[in-house]
């Protein structure tokens, strides 16, 4: 079944649901470790902010970036708040972007200029957050393969456009040296270059690189955002342990 602006919104409403009845079972003081320094209520807000700074860039067609304060974004203040500002701000994000032209053009940080990168972006983003939430709870963190398959796609495809806010991305420069993530769900080749680095989906099996991260597709998505860390006992790693390193170091988001 392709990914399409219809299929992101049906998955983002299901992470949605499962990270409003996540956080409904714990403590908002609970602290999230893979957010050092946050808790699970400084996740709910974040979240939930980026739903309603997404919803409201759709809405008006922006044609620039514009802040939570132009759109108008307020955070609860109250505990007993959160369930029911967390729910409304993701309904009125699938509402717009369910009643959007996903061609319409829009502002994006990323390559693709259009409502339906938010539909994607979203997904991602709520999915990555719902992890977060899993791991502060104590549960393993698991998405979908088909969905972190494609998670892995949208990351790397707008890692470059990522610089604008996470300079170190910068330094992801080299003289051919290649990263392979791994998965039975497919590998992705990325190689850095002088000037820039390239990614492709591998077609062979097999393919040689300088360092390679094999595991479940989850895991590997989860290692790109950095949920997963070097010696992961979830993920193989093998080849150039410097080149690991310089890739976490810089990559992050």
């Amino acid at each position: 079944m392709p990914w399409d602006h219809g299929r992101f919104c049906a998955a983002l409403e299901a992470e949605n649901a499962a990270f409003a009845a996540g956080f409904a079972e714990g403590d908002l003081d609970e602290p999230v470790p893979s957010c050092p320094g946050w808790s699970v209520g400084d996740l709910v807000r974040h979240l939930g902010g980026i739903h309603r700074w997404a919803s409201g860039t759709v809405r008006v067609g922006a044609p620039r970036r514009l802040s939570l304060r132009e759109i108008g974004v307020s955070f609860p203040v109250v505990a007993g708040d959160h369930a029911e500002w967390f729910a409304e701000g993701a309904g009125r994000l699938l509402a717009i972007l369910r009643a959007a032209d996903p061609d319409a053009p829009v502002w994006t940080w990323g390559t693709d200029r259009h409502v339906r990168f938010w539909s994607r972006r979203m997904l991602h983003e709520t999915a990555v957050h719902r992890c977060d939430l899993d791991l502060a709870l104590g549960r393993p963190p698991v998405v979908a393969p088909e969905g972190a398959a494609d998670g892995i796609d949208e990351l790397l495809g707008n890692l470059e456009s990522a610089a604008a806010f996470a300079p170190k991305i910068e330094n992801l420069r080299g003289d051919g040296e290649t990263l392979l993530f791994a998965a039975p769900e497919g590998r992705w080749l990325l190689r850095l270059l002088p000037d820039r680095f390239e990614w492709t989906r591998a077609d062979d099996p097999a393919p040689r690189a300088d360092a390679v991260v094999r595991g479940g597709v989850s895991d590997v998505f989860l290692f790109l955002w950095g949920r997963r860390k070097l010696g992961d006992p979830h993920l193989e790693f093998s080849g150039d342990d410097d080149l690991l390193v310089h890739w976490v170091e810089n990559s992050a988001l």
